[in-house]
């Protein structure tokens, strides 16, 4: 792999130098040692990207769909010739095992890429109403795109191509701790020919690219994937000239098991997911519902499942889970599963602490709690990492009562021996997304949630469509 421009920022189609002179470490979690260093930008650096992306605006925006198909399609070939230095690299920064970075973390990058070309190929930017008007779908403007460290490209692709996709320019900043991925996909869609401009990257802080972005009076539209406090505070700041803010946020999972499941397998299941990626996935179904006459049998089965979880090196090959991605998200969990156990929640399996034979590296114990009440912070936090709170319920009612208890409204889970029964239960669950029985979201379905999940879609034609206005044209 070709050595990263780690010291300049990508604006007007090539690497330029920072105005400032401030610097970050990026820390391996596995290693906790230093394996590059950023540059980290600042409110004139903001200025110049999107000036850039102003710049560049007036014409892209006029591109035909035919052409913007054109320039995904160069994206995707030159993706996939660099998809094993995608994985390399995130691995090495975020600490995601190297066959989950190969399978899944630099996968999405052609997966969202497919089902994007998918929704493109068939959407419609003019059409007439019912009443005879014209109705024209346009690009929005210059976006601002903040994305977060636990899926660095997922994120990235799902706003870089939707936005390309609808004609707009943008500016990215990918999250300070994993920014190397975001600097490799800039080499990417260089390399692809994305017309200078049209795509920008300016690295920082949240608290200083960040807010430059969301107030900036030329950006029109802020889409931001992250914690919800953050989401709230880029809502503030991007009110000053009502900016379109699309956010995807935290959630609080629930995965509710019915009475007629398979409960081995579904219990199994449920914990794969949960510590899929150190369980940092913001859709993870960390609240396990069982109902009480399946209960000490699912416990039986969590406590295993939990037990027979490999923990190691995330460059070796193999279907262990890594490292946290950080020293501050290790602390943040630790605490949480300390505040769990006083909480006195029934700790199943693992704890505070690193693993066994690990005493270096962001490593935590896969984890399962019992004994779970709806109130407790293990239950209502959303702690992201391998952490499973398993709650009993007396029917469905109380089952869905609970999972529909949350803040967080982002996904939900439902297992059933009936998928009609099934489908029921999903029915009457608050959440943007609904997975019955080990199901999946296809590429090009719409990924976001209901209340503090936030709002807008990602993925296809809805992830598109955020970031397009209307204008109704009437004719005589």
């Amino acid at each position: 792999m070709t050595a990263l421009q780690t010291d300049k920022f990508y604006y007007a189609g090539t690497w330029m130098q920072p105005s400032g002179q401030d610097r970050m470490g990026v820390i391996n979690p596995a290693t906790e040692e230093q394996i590059a260093e950023i540059a980290l930008g600042n409110a004139e650096d903001v200025d110049r990207a999107v000036a850039s992306a102003l710049n560049a605006f007036e014409s892209f925006s006029r591109s035909s769909k035919a052409e913007r198909l054109e320039l995904l399609a160069a994206i995707r070939a030159v993706y996939e010739k660099r998809s094993e230095e995608m994985a390399q690299v995130i691995t090495s920064e975020m600490g995601a095992p190297i066959r989950l970075s190969r399978n899944a973390q630099a996968a999405v990058g052609i997966g969202h890429l497919d089902g994007f070309v998918r929704a493109l190929e068939h959407m419609q930017f003019e059409f007439e109403n019912l009443q005879g008007d014209l109705i024209v779908k346009e690009p929005i403007g210059v976006c601002g795109l903040i994305t977060p460290w636990n899926w660095p490209i997922n994120q990235i692709a799902l706003k870089v191509l939707a936005a390309l996709a609808a004609g707009c320019t943008m500016v990215l900043k990918p999250s300070e701790l994993t920014p190397l991925s975001g600097l490799l996909y800039a080499e990417i869609l260089d390399e692809a020919g994305v017309p200078p401009g049209v795509f920008n990257l300016v690295n920082g802080t949240g608290p200083e690219v960040g807010a430059a972005l969301s107030k900036h009076p030329d950006v029109t539209m802020m889409s931001f994937t992250g914690s919800t406090r953050a989401g709230q505070q880029i809502s503030i700041d991007a009110s000053a000239n009502i900016k379109r803010v699309a956010l995807e946020l935290g959630g609080k999972s629930p995965n509710i098991l019915l009475d007629d499941c398979d409960v081995e397998a579904a219990v199994k299941q449920g914990c794969r997911a949960v510590f899929m990626n150190t369980g940092q996935s913001c859709n993870a179904p960390t609240r396990m519902l069982v109902p009480a006459s399946l209960y000490e049998r699912a416990k039986d089965v969590a406590k295993a499942a939990a037990e027979a979880t490999e923990v190691g090196d995330p460059a070796e090959d193999g279907r262990h889970i890594g490292p946290l991605a950080s020293d501050i998200q290790f602390g943040k969990v630790q605490a949480l599963i300390q505040q769990g156990i006083d909480e006195g929640a029934t700790l199943l399996a693992g704890g505070t602490g690193r693993p066994n034979g690990l005493n270096h590296g962001y490593y935590v114990q896969p984890t399962v709690f019992a004994d779970v009440t709806n109130g407790m912070a293990i239950a209502q936090e959303e702690i992201f990492g391998p952490v499973l709170a398993m709650i009993s319920y007396s029917d469905e009612d109380e089952a869905v009562k609970i999972a529909n208890d949350t803040p967080y409204g982002l996904a939900a889970y439902v297992q059933s021996g009936d998928l009609d029964r099934a489908m029921a239960v999903g029915r009457r669950l608050r959440a943007g997304m609904v997975r019955l029985n080990g199901s999946d979201l296809d590429y090009g379905s719409p990924f976001g949630g209901y209340k503090m999940s936030g709002n807008g879609r990602e993925g296809g034609e809805m992830g598109i469509e955020d970031f397009l206005e209307t204008k109704c044209v009437s004719r005589p």
